[in-house]
């Protein structure tokens, strides 16, 4: 029994011990890794929008999100943020908006969608990916620039080659990571031309 008892006691001792060192690893770690996180957002924002100078939120309704990308035949996606791109005289050039795609083949896939006020997409910028190395990796540069300067609502992707401005090749071998990166992008330009041109978003 008192075997049972020191066991136990010392147990809980460990536990408690790793529970404080835990402890003060996350509070000495958590600004700096916040500051970089908000380090790696405004320069996600300034791919997309390299003529912005200031960034500011968008609240919009989320309920009305969710409403409008299931309305469209859009799933598995999160939008995370949306900002306006101001320049430098204030005005406004267009949105940002940071969506995650839950259907990556190695997991979230999380992007920002830069579109301007008439509705070009002016670029996007990978956040975060865990892809296969060779192939779903590669949709940062085999991907990302044939969004670039296109003026449509929504894309496809095709294994055949684009011919058109909606259209973007697919990566070879790699079919699961284009339909994530794609369908992404597809939310976040149903959001802009539906909820920020609808004006339910506040602005």
């Amino acid at each position: 029994m008192k075997n049972m008892l020191k066991d136990t006691f010392i147990l809980f001792m460990i536990t408690l011990f790793a529970g404080l060192i835990l402890s003060v690893v996350y509070e000495v770690t958590k600004e700096p890794i916040a500051v970089q996180e908000e380090k790696n957002r405004q320069e996600a924002f300034a791919a997309v929008f390299d003529m912005g100078e200031q960034f500011e939120s968008v609240e919009i309704d989320m309920m009305t999100v969710e409403t409008v990308l299931k309305e469209a035949g859009i799933s598995g996606v999160t939008i995370e943020e949306v900002v306006q791109a101001l320049g430098s005289d204030g005005k406004l050039l267009g949105y940002c908006i940071t969506v995650t795609s839950h259907e990556g083949y190695g997991g979230d896939i999380k992007l920002t969608v830069g579109v301007t006020v008439d509705g070009v997409l002016n670029g996007i910028s990978i956040l975060e990916i865990a892809e296969t190395p060779g192939l779903g990796m590669k949709a940062e540069s085999d991907l990302q620039p044939q969004f670039e300067g296109k003026a449509v609502s929504q894309f496809e992707y095709t294994k055949t080659g684009a011919v058109m401005d909606n259209q973007i090749d697919a990566i070879s071998g790699a079919t699961i990571t284009t339909k994530a990166v794609t369908n992404a992008v597809n939310a976040g330009l149903e959001v802009f031309h539906t909820v920020l041109l609808g004006g339910d978003g506040n602005e």
